[in-house]
């Protein structure tokens, strides 16, 4: 889904602004067209953006547009760096804003053309769309601004040195800012385009690691987030959707708190509300409906909360009250994966007949399941809408501004050239604020009271009540062993309730190496909405796989490392081999442990599409301690990863570690569970999140599975896969027990 678009080097757009003597540059390609014309300042219809993609102020500034949302990922830094790169402004004065959506909307989608129905993500921002995009209008600009001078000093181009914003000639001793020349820059028009600069003439990419450029703004309390977004003559709305996902609004007792304190207004959504609309979105994933919900509005939050829970109001739960409980679903998913899949999602030679020539000696067969998990984002879900006759202003902190957009214009009925979307800040995503369900229905509440700018705000309750979660996932594996102790032949089927992503195991080196595999699938209809969890599928099928791998190893009688490594070496990827050589080495792999305690490995990859030198890979090694009562210490973790190559060392290392922390959390503590259709837990109480000091003591990012492969890819989802199962591994090693379901806190890890 990352397209590749390839910018033209020959067709260049340079404007220049009279006012306030900036120059902006974009390239024409990519650029808007107005009637098939090039945009220039006219199009810009009295705006203060006055370039797709790039602005050079007359103090030097450079504002670089992002449609890449930061979510606390460094995707507005690495952006920055891109220009950087190129560029050489001052780096202090690189100032990154985000893309205006409308403007992409108006504009011949000008910025979500590089990068396609991600172009408004918040992941990736090393894909090659991107880079290449902000590397080429920034050397342009270079070259503008470098041609500029030449014709001032009567000197050759080639001679002069651009470095912090300041052009050079040292045989003349000229030099000059960027301002002074901005206005001859950007009359300049070259014969060609220059080039990018390659790898090896990198200065900056690859060689600094500059802090995200939003930290001061973090330090000093003035980043703002959706949460944080303040307009005049604001208020506020408490919303409560159906306990029971897919459930409707009976009845509501509205005149029973239209006189308390604050209150201003109750109202409700129903999902069939929003006027129908011809938009055709650019992006495949669809977009959620909203749920039926009821909001009280009131001048403050709190007088819209206490009036919230003592409105009465009855609810029809609908079907999805027949899940009684937590264990009546995995049983049901349980039993999903007995039984041949309703679809098949991989298939190659002849499985039964290898595991018939292989003999019941010769055969290993296991489940699994892993829960459903909520993102739990620091900050509660919430948005902020003004709706008018004739506009929709939407603050909202968004993982993909252009769906949000999108779903604004939709909810509502206006056009899209009407609609205004504010990027905010975000306090958390992990996948929760993609699919923009929650956008949806802040837009939904603020129709129903016009004029005033409505701030809709999930308590802790209902964010993690009303979650799209990482889907219950149930996994069959079954394997023949050779007489080397290598899997001959693959059987898996997987389970889950609507929207949970099969496609991962298919996708994965294992069943891309055997010339033997059958991959099923099989959809529960649970009523538990569900959506992308950090890393979606792959976390759950890491599990379920690298798990399995670990009991053929022992079943084989080989060391579990030993045993990756002789299977993966049939993989052409040298990534994986590269990996596991990289944690072996590092983390102490082969010595001997004292009772109690023991060592795992796990490898996989995120993002391969069942591809070699594709998406990442990482290898994790744990080493754990449990007491006889069964207490779990987590005593080491290595990581070793392989993107192809990095720009950042100290981003990548801060992300690794981030996705580790994340992917143990949900391995060690994290499962929802039901009770008569309803989500039980709430909020932290409830629901264990890791904290600092249940850390383990080293958490060692090694850089030495690097393969350089001509690629970089993403970083904050491969770690969470592999932590889990390494774990796990690790606790067998230690007590014997093998782990086949998540959370690890419900087993009995107590030896003897």
């Amino acid at each position: 889904m990352n397209e590749i678009v390839k910018v033209s080097r020959r067709k260049f757009l340079v404007s220049s602004l009279a006012l306030g003597g900036a120059m902006v540059v974009g390239t024409q390609a990519l650029a808007a067209t107005v009637d098939g014309a090039p945009w220039d300042k006219a199009n810009a219809a009295g705006t203060t953006e006055f370039t797709p993609w790039l602005t050079i102020n007359a103090d030097g500034t450079v504002i670089v547009r992002a449609t890449a949302v930061d979510i606390g990922n460094g995707t507005l830094t690495q952006l920055a760096a891109y220009v950087y790169e190129e560029l050489s402004p001052v780096w202090e004065k690189i100032k990154p804003e985000y893309a205006s959506t409308n403007r992409d909307f108006l504009e011949n989608n000008v910025y979500s053309t590089p990068g396609g129905a991600l172009a408004y993500f918040s992941g990736r921002s090393t894909g090659p769309a991107r880079m290449d995009t902000y590397m080429q209008v920034a050397a342009s600009a270079r070259e503008r601004l470098k041609a500029a001078a030449a014709t001032r000093w009567s000197v050759p181009a080639t001679e002069i040195m651009v470095k912090d914003g300041v052009l050079t000639h040292a045989g003349s001793g000229n030099s000059a800012e960027f301002g002074e020349l901005l206005a001859d820059a950007a009359q300049i028009q070259l014969e060609q385009e220059p080039p990018i600069k390659d790898r090896s003439e990198w200065t900056f990419l690859g060689k600094k690691a500059p802090f995200k450029v939003q930290l001061p703004k973090i330090v000093n309390g003035s980043l703002i987030y959706g949460i944080d977004v303040r307009e005049p003559g604001m208020v506020y709305a408490a919303l409560r959707q159906s306990p029971v996902m897919g459930g409707k609004l009976k009845s509501v007792d509205k005149d029973a708190v239209m006189s308390m304190p604050g209150v201003l207004a109750v109202v409700t959504v129903d999902p069939g509300e929003n006027v129908p609309t011809d938009l055709k979105p650019p992006f495949p994933f669809g977009v959620s409906t909203a749920q039926h919900a009821v909001a009280v509005i009131a001048e403050h939050y709190w007088q819209a909360r206490t009036a919230l829970d003592a409105l009465p109001v009855e609810w029809d739960d609908g079907p999805g009250a027949d899940w009684k409980t937590t264990e009546q679903m995995n049983e049901a998913a349980t039993a999903a994966i007995q039984q041949a899949g309703d679809k098949v999602e991989a298939s190659t030679g002849d499985v039964e007949a290898m595991f018939a020539e292989a003999g019941e000696d010769n055969i290993i067969e296991a489940d699994y399941l892993t829960p459903y998990c909520e993102q739990a984002p620091l900050e509660p879900l919430n948005g902020t809408a003004l709706v008018t006759e004739d506009r929709v202003d939407f603050w909202h902190p968004s993982q993909h501004s252009q769906m949000a957009y999108m779903v604004a214009a939709d909810e509502t009925g206006m056009p899209p050239e009407k609609v205004f979307f504010h990027q905010t800040f975000v306090g958390g995503g992990f996948g929760r604020r993609v699919f923009s369900d929650d956008a949806r229905m802040v837009v939904a509440v603020a129709k129903k009271f016009p004029g005033r700018p409505v701030q809709v705000i999930w308590s802790r309750e209902e964010s993690t009540r009303q979650g799209r979660y990482r889907p219950l996932m149930a996994g069959k594996l079954k394997a023949s062993l050779g007489a080397d102790g290598l899997p001959t032949a693959l059987l898996g089927r997987m389970a889950g309730g609507p929207g949970f992503f099969a496609v991962g195991m298919a996708d994965t080196a294992l069943t891309n190496i055997l010339k033997n595999t059958q991959i099923e699938s099989q959809t529960v209809p649970f009523h538990i909405l569900t959506g992308p969890y950090r890393g979606p599928g792959y976390n759950s099928n890491a599990f379920f796989i690298e798990t399995f791998v670990d009991e053929c190893a022992i079943k084989a009688g080989i060391d579990p490392m030993e045993y990756r490594l002789k299977l993966y070496a049939q993989w052409p990827d040298i990534g994986w081999v590269k990996t596991l050589e990289e944690v072996k080495a590092k983390s102490g792999w082969g010595e001997t442990l004292p009772k109690g305690q023991g060592r795992g490995v796990a490898v996989a990859n995120w993002g391969m599409g069942g591809k070699p030198d594709e998406g990442t890979t990482v290898a994790t090694v744990a080493k754990v301690e449990v007491s006889q009562d069964g207490v779990l210490k987590i005593l080491q973790l290595d990581v070793a990863f392989d993107t192809g190559r990095i720009v950042n060392e100290d981003a990548v290392r801060t992300e690794l570690e981030g996705g580790t922390m994340f992917g143990l959390n949900m391995s060690l503590n994290e499962g929802l569970n039901i009770k008569d259709g309803r989500i039980v837990e709430g909020n932290f109480d409830e629901y264990p999140i890791i904290r600092m000091a249940d850390l383990p003591p080293q958490i060692n990012v090694h850089f030495g599975g690097l393969s350089d492969n001509p690629r970089f890819f993403e970083i904050g989802e491969p770690p969470t896969g592999v932590v889990g199962p390494a774990v796990g591994n690790a606790i067998f090693q230690a007590t014997g027990k093998r782990i086949r379901t998540m959370p690890f806190r419900l087993h009995d890890l107590s030896w003897s």
